[in-house]
Order: structure tokens, then C-alpha cells, then sequence
């Protein structure tokens, strides 16, 4: 084996954005692979079918899950770290990340696949990157193949028709929070990026490419979209977190964001699941939200409430009490 690690990833997938531009800023050692059917059928691992996937320079293992690798890249090289020294800040370096991951993910599939020009230029994007060379009537064929199975998931993943407004709103304010701070060298927690950043960024990404949500970024905040743009490698970039007691004003608007939109649901996921409930019901925003019930989201809902339990500190808490993010964690 070399002693370079290998990423097997899709330009379109959020997921392979936000773990190339990890390693880009970790200055790690790798080789991006664009993936595809073939490569997909050759690369064998126990992990859940998904991009990106990791595949070890020491043995060749192959590792899935972004989360996971973010923190297993943790604990193999101490060099720019993107985890914050501080627990609570690390902490909400998780829970930022998890809102990535797992809440602004709707509002990338919704705008990817909602209105008719999103979706044919979407199919043909992800085909094109997948079968490199491939054109004409195959491509076209092929497009619309995977546009007709991604449309027929959206309700699986809550982008539907009902939840659209609700979806597009939350779009709206966090560009107009991220907005509010960032520039070339400012981060969220800090003048480097944390997990937090990547994150979102992964999203962000896809969000800046395909043709709706990227021409409202550019033309509702063209500085989250140039911010988006330069993260995607910040291999130059050098800088220190904020103290805890020092975050900015922001920080606490993207915390309120987060009580307001995504613990809501999260814990609701979490009491369906639970109960055995397919469906997910509650109110968010003033509005009926209803979608699928995931066991994976159960899952990352109780992760964030145990790494809360662990950490003892009373500003942490009273930054969540205040931001109504508390009362969903403990």
C-alpha cells in the first residue's frame, strides 16, 4: 500500500464535498476518485451502500459515514484539528454539524429535485460525473432514469409539496445568519474552520451549483457563496477558535436556528421511532410538518444528547437554555 489515503466520492454528493474539503484543510495525503457503477461494485466494505467512502493507506480498509470519519481522521492526526479545544465549544461544533448533516440535507434535495429545471439539470450533472464520456440519447436515458427514482424519494426525507414553504423559509435565514459574519478568514467558532463549517459547507456546496438555490445565494448573499467557494479548499488557511465566552453574536443566531427548526423535529423523530411510528408529525414554524420516521436520525439525536451529558458546564447550558436548544438535549 501507499501512504496516501484514497476518497471515492461524487462532485454532487454533499457528503464527498464536506470530506474532501476536510482533508484539503487537514493537508492529508490523498488521491480523489470520481465514482462509478463499476467502481461502486468493486469496493466491498460492511458499511451502508453511501459516498463518500475512505479506504485506509496502511491495509486498504474501506470506511463510510462523514461524521465518523471526521473523527476517526481525529484520531489518527493531531495536526489542524477542526475539533475545538474547548468541550463546549466542540459541542456545538457537533450540534452545528449535525444541523448540516442532517436538516440543511432537506433543503438541498428539495431544491435539487422539487421544480422541473432543477431536476433536469441535476440528472444530467450527477450521470454526466458518473459516466465520464457518456453523451447523447444513453445520457439522456440514463438522466431521467435517476431523475424519476430521486423525485419518487422526496417524501421519504420530508421534501414534499406540504413542507416545501417551510423547507425554502429556513433556506432564506440561514443564509441571511451566515451572512451576518462570515468573510474571507472568519469561520464559525473561530479564524479557522471546525467541524461546524464543514458541515454545512458540504451542503452549501451542492446548494451553490445546482441552478435554484445557487442563483438565490448569489443573488440574496453573494458572500456566503464566494465563503462557500473558498472552503472548499482552505489547505492556507491558519487561525485559532474563539473562546467560549468570546463566540459571536451569530453563533448564538444559528443556535436559535437550530431550536427553532431542527431539534423540534429531531426530537419528534426520536419519540416516533421509538414508538414504532412510521410517520413524523408536529408543528414547526407554525405549520404541520409531516414526513417518514428514520432510525439513523434517532441515532445522531442521541448521540449529541449523551456528549451533552458528559460535558459539565453551566455557560454551555445557559447558552442552549437561551437560544431554545436546552430543553431538546437534556
Amino acid at each position: 500500500m501507499t501512504d496516501r489515503y484514497k476518497l471515492y466520492g461524487g462532485g454532487g454528493s454533499p457528503y464527498s464535498m464536506k470530506m474532501r474539503a476536510i482533508m484539503r484543510y487537514r493537508r492529508l495525503p490523498f488521491d480523489w476518485y470520481q465514482i462509478t457503477p463499476s467502481m461502486r461494485q468493486s469496493l466491498k466494505h460492511d458499511g451502508p451502500p453511501v459516498i463518500p467512502i475512505l479506504q485506509l493507506p496502511e491495509d486498504g480498509s474501506l470506511h463510510v459515514d462523514s461524521t465518523p470519519l471526521a473523527y476517526l481522521l481525529e484520531e489518527r492526526h493531531k495536526d489542524r484539528s477542526i475539533i475545538p479545544d474547548d468541550p463546549s465549544v466542540a459541542f456545538i461544533a457537533d450540534l452545528i454539524e449535525d444541523l448540516g448533516d442532517e436538516w440543511c440535507t432537506k433543503m438541498m434535495f428539495h431544491y435539487r429535485w422539487y421544480r422541473e429545471v432543477d431536476q433536469a439539470y441535476s440528472s444530467r450533472q450527477i450521470i454526466s460525473d458518473n459516466t465520464p464520456g457518456m453523451r447523447g440519447e444513453e445520457l439522456a436515458r440514463l438522466a431521467a432514469a435517476i431523475r424519476d427514482r430521486q423525485v419518487s424519494r422526496m417524501p421519504l426525507v420530508g421534501c414534499t409539496e406540504q413542507n416545501a414553504p417551510a423547507i425554502e423559509r429556513s433556506y432564506l435565514e440561514l443564509l441571511d445568519i451566515l451572512d451576518s459574519f462570515v468573510t474571507r478568514d472568519e469561520f464559525l467558532l473561530g479564524t479557522r474552520p471546525s467541524l461546524a463549517d464543514f458541515g454545512l459547507f458540504g451542503q452549501l456546496k451542492t446548494l451553490s451549483s445546482d441552478h435554484t438555490p445557487m442563483l438565490i445565494m448569489r443573488d440574496r448573499t453573494p458572500s456566503v457563496y464566494d465563503w462557500v467557494r473558498r472552503l472548499d479548499d482552505a489547505s492556507g488557511i491558519d487561525g485559532e477558535w474563539h473562546p467560549f465566552d468570546a463566540l459571536r453574536p451569530a453563533v448564538n443566531d444559528l443556535l436559535r436556528f437550530t431550536g427553532r427548526w431542527y431539534l423540534p423535529f429531531l426530537s419528534a423523530n426520536a419519540e416516533a421511532v421509538g414508538a414504532g411510528e412510521a410517520e413524523v408529525r408536529l408543528s414547526l414554524d407554525g405549520r404541520l410538518w409531516v414526513q417518514a420516521s428514520f432510525k439513523y436520525q434517532a441515532k445522531c439525536y442521541d448521540r449529541l444528547r449523551k456528549r451533552l451529558a458528559a460535558i459539565d458546564s453551566a455557560p454551555l447550558r445557559e447558552l442552549l437554555a437561551a437560544t431554545d436548544c436546552l430543553r431538546y438535549l437534556e
